[in-house]
Formats: structure tokens, sequence, C-alpha cells
């Protein structure tokens, strides 16, 4: 049948091909695209994530590089605060042989092309690395390498490091579209380095402000005393822990120790404010423990605004000739545990009483036990024992466990190793006194 006039040729086979290849290569960039938009958003809920581990997230920068530039091999370094060295390197799609190639072979010193990134923190993109006139080759056992795409990872000005690709798997040079990809990645990294680094500095500062609030035990002679506090493993957070001891006039040694409810300046104040208060009400005169503990709890809830606080506070007194006896209150706090002279360990277990700031016309009550010379006693607080994956009564028993282990050791590294190996899991700050009875 003859074609109508203005009636357009139909398309032949070949082009026809050729249109569907295009149209398939169009689409499978679009799902590239979708691709790569998923796991960056992925990616920036790993870096916003508070409870990530810095190299895991730097590790998994590196992988979506790999994997949306399409290359076989990648890095990520991570320079020094001197921003002169680096830190960390965290190479990926090495093979075994290969990584066994470059066994002693130190990190990159920062010179020729990966130097070129830190020192013009533009991105780069290199289609033969050996004839770059800012190579400076490569070591020995170094897989061989011809394309190069990386990015400066820089906050602020500040430049933290490097992230390249290299060699493309099509064999292909990178392109403008790698390279976008390339650099939003190392917007990533910079993130979660400068978040890790600010968290770092302000989980320190935490740390000192609160070890400039806890007391240095004073000479308790012819007592002997040890003390430490760790903080808690999460960045940034301030305890509420606190121990204290002291001599009194009537030749005893009291001793206290507590925790106020929180993690923040606010916990940190009420804390250091507690803590003085009991030291003046200590001194005044010869009271039980439970009296004390009832006057600070009337004292704070008129003149402050009191967080919760539970509270150990105990009076170690001579009994004629030889013996000591210890008298002691508990506000809602865990018991002291003795260990005898003989390295036995049992604890002054007492009904606990409400912890300060509940409620001040509840009557509190003293507890009495006999206290061997040569004996310690041993305050803490719940960061040493709790753990979520077990039970209180567990690690309490591991505790007293831990101390018969180590009862022959110095009070001051006996106290250490408790903290070192505290049955907790760590994520609560925690305190530990040790005051041992004169020998007979």
């Amino acid at each position: 049948m003859p074609r109508q006039p203005n009636q357009p040729e139909p398309l032949d086979l070949s082009r026809r091909l050729r249109l569907g290849v295009e149209l398939e290569v169009i689409a499978e960039q679009l799902r590239s695209l979708a691709r790569a938009q998923d796991r960056l958003h992925d990616l920036y809920e790993a870096v916003l994530g508070r409870d990530v581990d810095l190299s895991v997230v730097l590790q998994l920068i590196v992988d979506t590089a790999m994997e949306l530039a399409g290359a076989r091999y990648g890095a990520l370094g991570v320079l020094d605060e001197s921003g002169r060295h680096l830190d960390r390197f965290i190479p990926v799609g090495l093979s075994e042989q290969e990584r066994a190639d470059l066994t002693g072979v130190e990190f990159p010193h920062g010179r020729g092309l990966l130097g070129r990134l830190i020192t013009h923190p533009e991105p780069l993109r290199v289609d033969d690395i050996s004839a770059h006139p800012d190579s400076a080759g490569f070591p020995p056992g170094h897989p061989p390498m011809r394309t190069l795409l990386g990015a400066a990872i820089s906050i602020r000005g500040k430049t933290y490091g490097d992230l390249y690709v290299a060699e493309r798997l099509d064999g292909q040079p990178f392109d403008a579209h790698d390279e976008a990809l390339i650099v939003a990645l190392a917007g990533a990294a910079g993130l979660a380095i400068d978040d890790a680094r600010l968290y770092e500095q302000t989980r320190l500062d935490a740390e000192h402000f609160q070890r400039l609030l806890l007391p240095r035990l004073p000479d308790l002679r012819p007592f002997e005393a040890a003390a430490v506090y760790r903080p808690a493993t999460t960045p940034g957070q301030i305890g509420g822990d606190w121990y204290d001891a002291l001599l009194v006039p009537d030749h005893a040694c009291a001793a206290v120790i507590g925790d106020v409810v929180g993690h923040d300046l606010q916990a940190a104040a009420a804390m250091a404010q507690i803590r003085n208060m009991l030291r003046a009400l200590l001194y005044d005169q010869r009271t039980p423990p439970s009296a004390v503990l009832a006057r600070l709890d009337r004292a704070l809830a008129a003149i402050t605004d009191q967080p919760i606080t539970t509270a150990c506070l105990a009076r170690i007194e001579p009994a004629p000739p030889d013996t000591w006896t210890v008298r002691w209150s508990t506000a809602g706090h865990p018991p002291p545990l003795l260990l005898a002279p003989d390295h036995q360990a049992g604890y002054l277990h007492g009904d606990p009483d409400l912890p300060l700031g509940v409620d001040t016309a509840r009557p509190r009550n003293d507890h009495i036990h006999p206290v061997p010379a040569g004996s310690t006693v041993i305050f803490f607080t719940d960061g040493l024992v709790e753990n979520p994956a077990r039970s209180l009564e567990t690690g309490l028993r591991r505790l007293a466990a831990l101390a018969t282990e180590h009862a022959a050791l110095t009070l001051q590294d006996f106290v250490q190793i408790l903290a070192d190996h505290h049955p907790g899991d760590g994520h609560d700050d925690m305190a530990v006194l040790a005051l041992r009875t004169p020998g007979t």
C-alpha cells in the first residue's frame, strides 16, 4: 500500500534497537539515582545517630562511595588534631593478597595526590594517576591504579581529611555525576568527624567538671581510705555520683556515698550542694546517721529545688578494746560491702528508707554491725553493679567475688580494680569509697 503524503517514515529495526538501549540506560541511571538517594538518606541518619561508632560510620561512607561511583577501591583518611598527619586510614576493596602485600606499609603521609586534596581542598578527578604532575607513585606492594576521584573532608573551612575512590569497574574515567556523589559523601564524613570530636571534647569537659566537684579525701588516720570515680560511657553526661569521708570530733570516721538522679549540670550542682550541706551536719555533733539524713532531707526540701537523691551515710566508731562498730542509714541506696580480714565478703543489709526528696515525714532508721580490726567497708553507687542484661543480685554477687579475689591489694589498687572490672554495663557513672579500720 503506497505511503500517504506527509506520513512519517516508520522507524527501522536498528533505530528501534538503539532507542531501546538508550531508554534502558536512562532507566538504569534513574534507578541508580534512587539507590543513591536511599543510601545517602541512611548514611545521614547514621551520621546523626549519637550511639553509632565513628569507625562504623566512616566505613559506611567509603562503602557507599564505592558502590555509587562503581569503583573497585576506596579509602578515607582522617587527619590528627595538628592537621599534618593521618590519625586514621580506612582502605576498602583490597583483596586478602593485596592486604598481605601491603603488610608493614605505613599510612599514606599526605604527599602526592592525597596531599593535594588536603592542601587544595577542591574535588580532584584524574584519568591517569601516573601522568599527573603531583603524583608521587605507589609504595611497594600497592595494587596498580589508573583513575582517581577524591574530595577533601572539610567543615567550616577546616580540613579533616580526604575521601577518594579509584578504578571504575567499567574501566571508564570518573565523571561529573560521580564527583557530585563523592563531594556529598565527603560532607557527610565531615559532619561525622566534627560531631565525634565535639562529643569527645564535651565528654572530657564534663568529666573534668565532675572531678572538680568531688573532694580529695583528707588525712583519715588511723583509718586508711581510697576512692575512685568513673564517668559514664555516654559522651557529655555529667553524673550526680559523689562520695565524702571525714574524721569527726568523737574519734569516729564518717563516710557517705550518694547519687543524685539525672545526668546534667543540675544534677552536678545539686550533688555539690548536698555534699557541702551534709559535711556541716556531720561535723556538728555526735548524731546517728538516720537523724543526719532526716535533717538534711528537711533542709533540702525547705531551701532548694532538690532532685531525688539516694545516699548511704555511715559512722565507723571505736568499740573498745580493739574492735569497731559501723552504724549506717540508707536512703534508697545499695548496701555497703564488708570485707573481713580473712577476705570473706558480705553485704550490710538493712531495709532501705526512702531516697532524699520523696517524703520528709517518713522516719529513717539506723543499722549497727560489728567491724573487726583490719576490715574494709566498701561504699559504691549503683553504676558499679547495674546491668540490664542480668539481675541486681547477680551484680552484687559478682562484686563481692571480685572484692574477695583482690582483697590483698593496697586499698588504692583495690578500688581501681573494682572500677576496672565492675559487673555493671558502664552506661552510668560510678563511684567507690573504701575505708579500712586500723589493725589491732
